[in-house]
């Protein structure tokens, strides 16, 4: 029979190679609660008993605690409780093994929770459709403007939000206070539509959640097209060429400091022969500003009259050369892979990146401060649509995809339309008898010649 545990004996107790246990014995010792040593040095009590009574009542070891935390009284007293409770054939240790268990799992849920919660935070989604969608799918452009959308408008409605929680209501707000920008207003849900629809297609979001702008009806937006007159390309080729040239004068701010101004003789502003040659081939191809200014040499087929774009807007595209495009791109000299070149960077020439200042010092001197650059392309298209030429064919000069697009230039094409209305007229002033005899005579010639 062994020694009652007490703690002076525990305390003796030193560690071995292999665990090993020390089981209570003497006067007042409880069967079957013992300390267990392991080799680190590690005492902890222990309880051995049966689940009910009988030679099928399975055997069972349950832990109670670590000695120092537990007193060998308190593990004592709670071995006793576990065996009497084993012999009616209560698992006590189950039970606290399922709860704990219970709480573990409950614990895991709600933690999965807050981080599903913070992860379904508006920013951070935003931020995942920037990065694993935007960048590698969508052009550079693309992804600056849906930038500028989502930190000017979409983060200060839904920053912290989980967007679970966004209703169409609350949308619906963001939509009414950019009332005063249309466009931008249906830009803006039309990013965050694109975000929740990404979001959608990975399994971000739970199934059967309705997106937020199902059925948001949007502001009708007035299209911006700006037409130049003859008169207008007139002034406006006038003022490329003095800017190219002679440069245009300017007169110092009568409010700011004149005194070290230059003498009145020397007030010009020059614009480089680069972006001389830009504009003017942007006015003679109705081409897109990017793909001008990405032009390269390797692009471009004097001999056939083709630009050969590898990328635009709409994917990669052909645009026709005309004489007056043919010999603005004939006088240029080829400095560098660029048509036209910008600042270098990192030791890398880059194509350039905008005519902000040559197309304002221009417009000013052609007294047309109202007008774009992309008014340029409206202008092509116009002219071509009023000297009859059709849309299909200006659509396809403009690289149009759809031909919803080059509609908007179907009201200047009016020359046609006159002539049906001229002739279905002439044939129903003829069925009424109040055609003029020649007019009549003529309407019946061509029937005839047909």
């Amino acid at each position: 029979m062994g020694q009652k545990l007490t703690r002076k004996l525990i305390e003796k107790l030193t560690a071995a190679d292999r665990a090993y246990f020390e089981w209570d014995g003497g006067d007042g010792a409880v069967k079957g609660f013992g300390v267990a040593v392991n080799p680190s040095g590690k005492k902890t009590f222990i309880a051995q008993f049966r689940i009910g009574r009988g030679q099928a009542a399975k055997s069972k070891r349950a832990t109670i605690g670590s000695f120092g935390t537990w007193t060998v009284e308190q593990a004592r007293d709670r071995a006793r409780e576990l065996i009497v409770e084993g012999e009616r054939g209560i698992d006590r240790t189950a039970e606290e093994k399922d709860r704990r268990d219970a709480a573990a799992a409950a614990k895991i849920a709600a933690d999965r929770e807050r981080r599903q919660t913070r992860d379904l935070r508006f920013e951070r989604l935003a931020v995942r459709f920037l990065r694993e969608h935007v960048r590698i799918k969508r052009k550079k452009n693309t992804e600056l403007f849906y930038r500028h959308v989502i930190a000017a408008h979409l983060l200060p409605a839904f920053r912290r939000r989980d967007v679970r929680t966004i209703t169409k209501q609350d949308v619906a707000k963001l939509h009414r206070s950019l009332a005063d920008k249309p466009a931008m207003a249906n830009r803006a849900i039309t990013t965050f539509s694109a975000i929740w629809g990404w979001a959608e297609g990975l399994d971000i979001l739970p199934e059967g959640l309705r997106k937020p702008t199902f059925k948001l009806e949007k502001f009708k937006e007035h299209a911006k097209d700006r037409f130049l007159s003859v008169d207008e390309l007139q002034r406006l080729g006038a003022a490329i060429r003095e800017a190219e040239t002679s440069g245009v004068s300017w007169q110092p701010d009568p409010a700011g400091k004149t005194k070290h101004a230059p003498k009145e003789g020397n007030r010009f502003t020059k614009i480089d022969p680069g972006a001389a040659a830009a504009l003017r081939l942007l006015i003679f191809t109705g081409a897109r500003l990017r793909e001008v200014l990405n032009l390269e040499w390797s692009f471009v087929d004097l001999d056939r009259g083709l630009l050969r774009l590898k990328d635009s807007k709409t994917g990669p595209k052909t645009i026709l050369l005309n004489s007056p495009a043919r010999a603005v791109l004939a006088g240029m000299e080829k400095i560098t892979p660029f048509v036209f070149p910008g600042e270098s960077r990192d030791g890398k020439i880059q194509p350039r990146t905008d005519l902000k200042r040559p197309w304002r010092l221009v417009t000013k001197a052609a007294d047309l401060e109202d007008v774009r650059i992309h008014d340029l392309r409206h202008s092509f298209a116009s002219i071509g649509a009023g000297d009859g030429h059709g849309l299909v064919i200006i659509g396809k000069l403009l690289g149009h995809t759809q031909s919803s697009t080059t509609e908007r230039y179907a009201h200047l094409d009016n020359d046609p339309l006159r002539r049906a209305s001229d002739a279905i007229a002439e044939r129903i002033a003829s069925a009424m008898g109040e055609a003029r005899p020649e007019k009549s005579a003529e309407i019946i010639s061509i029937k005839g010649a047909r």
